[in-house]
């Protein structure tokens, strides 16, 4: 790469790629139009000699070059932005006190509280963890009213005012139990036969539609809510004692197999990913607290 011709800038550019996987998002999180925000991929193209990020079936990947450079990139960009604005006052996770305040959808919070929680409390032990349950626009709501510090789950969009960055895109899996008479021999796996069962929905309102009832409806098709609740405590006895079927995304449905003794088998059916989002104001993206906070949370999906 020559050095000479790249500008800070560009390096932004390529931050907000990264984060966004689109190039009319990250064109509305810099204040740049599409135009020159796909001029600017095409110029980091050419320096790195690496596409960057392709074509994928359901928007923009990363390539391995790219994946590599998004945390560096990162705290590159951060350090620069420290130094411009003044040194940062320091921040000691030992000698921290108070409460780290995030929200998750419960289908996270199964898997993803229980490995922060073990982070911070060998790094920050005087701090506690405030967790609320939340869905997308509550979420939202919490974070505009500074009832929480991030936000975890999966956003169409993001308001202007807040940053955004992706953990994790992850395939669903439909969820039962082991003895389930959908696993006769010679019986076909398809979504016809999965469809066939009644289902546990696990959402916020109870209401009995989850994201996997969008994702249906996109192709046409519907099931049967047998069961509907607003958390995963009843989820696990729901499904062993029944032939109902719940669909998650994978680390919820591998929390289910690994300590309930439930089964999982991929959806049968093209939907494809849930992609999972942190979210935090703006205010924020500079705070060393909410800095280290949000790199926990990132070493937890990191070892996912």
């Amino acid at each position: 790469m020559n050095l000479s011709s790249l500008d800070f800038n560009l390096l932004k550019v390529l931050d907000a790629l990264i984060a966004e996987r689109n190039v009319t998002r990250a064109g509305k999180r810099l204040g740049r139009s599409q135009p020159a925000v796909s001029n600017a991929l095409q110029r980091l193209r050419h320096l790195t000699g690496d596409e960057l990020l392709v074509r994928g079936p359901n928007g923009f990947v990363l390539t391995p070059r790219a994946e590599a450079m998004r945390e560096p990139l990162r705290e590159a960009i951060a350090l620069v932005e420290s130094c411009v604005a003044g040194v940062p006052r320091q921040f000691d996770p030992a000698k921290a006190g108070g409460a780290f305040r995030l929200s998750t959808p419960d289908r996270l919070s199964i898997a993803v509280v229980p490995a922060l929680l073990a982070r911070l409390q060998k790094a920050a032990p005087e701090a506690a963890l405030h967790v609320i349950t939340a869905e997308r626009q509550r979420a939202l709501e919490l974070l505009d009213a500074d009832r929480i510090d991030c936000a975890l789950g999966w956003f169409d969009e993001k308001p202007a005012h807040c940053t955004a960055e992706l953990m994790l895109e992850e395939n669903l899996f439909c969820v039962f139990r082991r003895d389930h008479p959908i696993l006769k021999r010679g019986r076909s796996f398809d979504i016809k036969a999965v469809l066939s069962y009644p289902h546990v929905v696990v959402s916020a309102s109870g209401q009995g539609s989850a994201i996997f009832d969008e994702l249906l409806r996109r192709n046409g098709l519907a099931r049967r809510a047998l069961v509907a609740v607003t958390n995963f405590t009843a989820v696990p006895a729901l499904l062993g004692g029944s032939d109902m079927i719940g669909v998650f995304t994978k680390l919820a449905a591998d929390v289910f197999q690994k300590s309930f003794g439930l089964t999982k088998r991929p959806v049968p059916l093209e939907i494809g990913k849930i992609a999972t989002q942190m979210v935090w104001p703006l205010r924020y993206d500079r705070d060393p607290r909410h800095l280290w906070l949000r790199q926990q949370i990132k070493a937890v999906y990191r070892e996912f």
